[in-house]
């Protein structure tokens, strides 16, 4: 199965279909370690891991894509945004953002965000087991508030088997979102691009994909794998 995926990754690769190849070269990756760990063939480990290096070089450093969301477009949901970077094999995910805060100011919703944004990795197809959360303290009397909120996500979390870390950081300014198979989402305004929903009962209140965007730029890159043998 693993020298197939590998084959398919490298016509895509040579087809110029680089995030399709990408995708084949990590699940490629992947099998071939998990034949590393089952075979005690000290020589077969050794070109197992040649191979995992060449894949790991070919895959590295092949990919950026941008993506424009203009003001008021619709049909950019979370689950449209990133659900073709959630692989099978992504159980750990990155998010910083300064602003996982109040939940209600200057029309945003960031908790709410954040909150859509751990359900749809709850669903899958991916199996999360850790989140991490690097985000900066509310300022004032929001802080509990804050607080509360984010102890609340972390028990619901749990009942899912998923742990959420948080951290907090007041020299926090990027944002940034990163999965475990490589894939890291740059969105200007963070987990925030959507505008605030003209009422509780409007449509798109409760579907992202019928809300209205703020105008915002996608950044999708490919990192090194280094999952470690």
């Amino acid at each position: 199965a693993g020298v197939e995926t590998v084959k398919r990754a490298v016509q895509l690769d040579v087809a110029s279909r680089f995030q399709e190849s990408l995708v084949c070269y990590q699940e490629g990756i992947d099998l071939l370690l998990q034949v590393v760990k089952a075979t005690t063939d000290e020589a077969k480990k050794h070109r197992y891991r040649q191979k995992i290096s060449e894949l790991t070089s070919l895959s590295d450093g092949k990919y950026h894509k941008q993506i424009r969301i203009e003001e008021n477009a619709t049909g950019f949901g979370y689950e449209k945004l990133f659900q073709e970077y959630l692989t099978e094999i992504v159980s750990e995910v990155w998010v910083e953002d300064p602003y996982i805060r109040q939940v209600h100011q200057a029309s945003r919703y960031w908790l709410y965000n954040f909150l859509r944004f751990c359900e749809m990795l709850v669903k899958g197809p991916c199996k999360v087991k850790t989140i991490h959360l690097l985000t900066s303290y509310d300022e004032g009397i929001g802080r509990s508030q804050q607080m509360s909120a984010l102890e609340e996500i972390k028990e619901s979390l749990s009942n899912y088997g998923v742990i959420l870390n948080i951290d907090f950081s007041s020299s926090i300014h990027d944002r940034e979102i990163r999965f475990n198979n490589g894939w890291m989402i740059k969105i200007g305004r963070g987990l925030d691009y959507f505008k605030k929903p003209q009422g509780r009962f409007s449509i798109g209140y409760c579907d992202f994909d019928l809300r209205p965007c703020h105008e915002t730029t996608v950044d999708v890159f490919h990192t090194k794998y280094t999952k470690k043998i």
